[in-house]
């Protein structure tokens, strides 16, 4: 089969590899109809390289249909369409009864001191081949898969993979109160589908920060005020002007790692990302420091007493915080792997409506088939050509 592979950093090939097969009896494969990019696999692209080998098949946001069934899975038959959430869950362990699947204790790397695996992310989370291939082995098929109607697009439910529960997760964990306001900061793909998630939930004054045009304009379409933060030089000052002088009362932070404005940081990240690879996991490990603009902001914006609430991913082991400010205002933070499944069947009965009330089928701006992949890759990272989505065709 053809599937998208890491070679390097800043190098992807799609390559001919072997056709997966049934290795568990709660295993299935799923011939793959859709999958996308997402903006946690630019991290592998730019920044996590430490812990991938080439030919490591990439990709956690993917749907298609049943090719074959293990004999313990008696949920799906070949044929069903199922869309997978990314981090592979048993269901039925200590942290899965609690709605933990993030932490699945099945799964969880123990000796990475990580928690559950993940398709497609590298040998801190399992080393799993991902879905941007024609075909994948979905382990514990008995449970993480969720069936969707076939009169379905795929753009209707592919996002429930992985975009759409990590932005509703990040809404929960927000906590808005009654009447109160939030600021989404980072519009990429999660951000975005959070102004319209929080628009749908009846959150009124929705707050999205960005400096791509393209992407602000996307929020200020689906209801959202925007801020260019480019063009002003305190944010924080221009949100709490927006918020009777406050601030918002919840933040959710949407951006990661790979936050702009931080030079010294990110020349450091480019540095530790270019040396031998036990060298870079020595140097992540242990000193690893994130560019943390968007997480400052998040800090010094939100008002006295509210709620950060942290989509992005971060992975810095030493990264710096204004603990003083944080202690002082009353903050609460709320942040982790998103719990798919936790979400999957409440978010199924919104989008399988008759009307695309979340406005997903819009969402993805360049659909191409697989083999463009590598090309979308840099597309992407350069948010160039106005990318904010990509969605490829096996």
């Amino acid at each position: 089969m053809r599937a998208l592979t890491w070679q390097g950093l800043q190098d992807v090939a799609v390559k001919d590899v072997p056709d997966p097969v049934i290795q568990q009896p709660t295993d299935a494969v799923i011939r793959i109809t859709s999958t996308a990019i997402c903006g946690s696999d630019l991290h592998l692209y730019n920044v996590l390289g430490a812990y991938l080998q080439p030919g490591d098949i990439l990709g956690h946001e993917f749907m298609g249909v049943v090719e074959q069934v293990g004999g313990a899975v008696q949920n799906l038959q070949v044929g069903d369409r199922v869309v997978v959430p990314f981090n592979i869950s048993c269901g039925h362990c200590w942290m899965c009864s609690r709605g933990l699947f993030a932490q699945c204790e099945t799964t969880q790397n123990r000796d990475q001191g990580k928690g559950a695996s993940l398709f497609g992310y590298t040998s801190l989370y399992g080393a799993v081949p991902g879905g941007q291939a024609e075909m994948v082995r979905v382990p514990h098929a008995d449970f993480g898969p969720v069936k969707v109607d076939p009169s379905l697009p795929d753009e209707r439910v592919l996002y429930l993979s992985d975009i759409l529960p990590t932005a509703w997760q990040g809404l929960e964990y927000a906590d808005v109160p009654e009447g109160g306001s939030l600021a989404i900061l980072g519009l990429g793909p999660v951000g975005l589908m959070a102004v319209r998630a929080a628009k749908h939930r009846g959150i009124e004054k929705v707050i999205g920060v960005d400096l791509v045009p393209e992407r602000l304009e996307e929020a200020r379409r689906h209801g959202a005020d925007v801020v260019d933060i480019s063009s002003v030089k305190k944010p924080g000052d221009v949100l709490r002007e927006m918020t009777d002088g406050r601030g918002p009362d919840s933040v959710l932070e949407a951006v990661g790692m790979e936050a702009h404005g931080s030079p010294v940081l990110g020349a450091a990240v480019a540095a530790a990302k270019r040396l031998p690879k036990p060298l870079a996991r020595k140097a992540i490990e242990t000193a690893g420091v994130d560019r943390l603009a968007a997480l400052q902001l998040a800090i010094d914006a939100v008002r006295r007493g509210g709620t950060v609430s942290i989509s992005g991913v971060y992975g810095g082991m030493a990264d710096p915080l204004p603990m003083m400010d944080l202690f002082d205002k009353g903050i609460q933070l709320r942040m982790g792997q998103c719990h798919v499944r936790r979400w999957t069947d409440e978010l199924y009965d919104i989008v399988r409506g008759d009307e695309d009330v979340l406005d997903l089928e819009s969402l993805a701006t360049h659909r191409v088939p697989l083999e463009d992949a590598p090309e979308m890759y840099q597309t992407f990272s350069e948010k160039s050509d106005g990318c904010i989505k990509v969605v490829l065709k096996p």
